[in-house]
């Protein structure tokens, strides 16, 4: 994998590990391996769920501020579409996804944390969208997927003035579901997601898929959308396995098919 993003696969749980010393910033490579760590976890059909996690110190604090100082709007103009896009290469992985948050998650980092399906976060880790005290603002989803969670007030207080959030703030607000110690963040991440390695993938795979595009839609629309793919799940034997073995009183046994 990259130089400093990987995927490692441990019992169909893949991580997507940042180690980008010291403090995980997201510059223009870790950018591209964060997407090209996305896209393998994505097309690995040994991975059933990922666990994106920067380590025991830090989550990732945010963009590397010295590339901005430089970058024009020319310049930035045509780099902002990719750094979104990385993000979202993240948000399209058709798997359970949990971000296992220590430390920071400022900025980008925070951005990258919304991403996912669920955050654990540490008790003493911070999260924030601190642009505004820049002169700028998120542009890898930070106004969208923030406001989308928390609700447009919530997110505007957070955008507006920058300010960092504890652990227990982050968990009433939603935006932590769950609050672990530092040293459990990981193994309690993983927990959360090993309940699905063993579930119907392509349902799970349609179930994220109606959540996440019915919210870009009406209700209506949404209610289509949802009803397409219910349909298509027809085709799949893992249908025919569940309901099976519904009928035969016993434990299903899904293959992904």
């Amino acid at each position: 994998m990259g130089e400093f993003v990987r995927l490692e696969t441990t019992d169909h749980i893949g991580t997507i590990r940042l180690d980008r010393p010291k403090m995980n910033a997201l510059n223009t490579q870790v950018q591209e391996e964060l997407r090209a760590a996305a896209r393998a976890a994505t097309e690995d059909d040994d991975v059933r769920a990922v666990v994106v996690y920067g380590g025991e110190r830090v989550f990732a604090a945010g963009a590397d501020i010295k590339e901005f100082t430089e970058t024009t709007y020319a310049q930035m103009a045509v780099r902002a579409g990719a750094l979104s896009s990385a993000f979202d290469a993240v948000a399209r992985i058709p798997k359970p996804t949990v971000a296992a948050v220590t430390g920071y998650a400022l900025g980008g980092g925070c951005e990258l944390a919304l991403a996912c399906d669920w955050r654990v976060v540490a008790e003493d880790a911070k999260l924030g969208q601190p642009e505004i005290r820049l002169g700028i603002i998120p542009g890898a989803g930070g106004t969208q997927r923030l406001a989308r969670l928390i609700g447009p007030a919530r997110a505007k207080d957070l955008v507006f003035s920058g300010r960092m959030v504890d652990a227990d703030e982050a968990l009433r607000i939603g935006l932590a579901d769950r609050v672990a110690p530092a040293a459990e963040v990981y193994e309690t991440a993983l927990a959360l997601v090993r309940q699905y390695v063993d579930g119907p993938a392509l349902a799970l795979r349609a179930a994220k898929q109606a959540i996440d595009g019915g919210l870009d839609r009406d209700l209506a629309a949404g209610l289509a959308w949802e009803s397409q793919l219910f349909a298509g799940l027809f085709a799949t034997d893992d249908r025919v396995e569940g309901t099976t073995a519904f009928v035969e009183k016993r434990k299903p046994s899904f293959r992904g098919r």
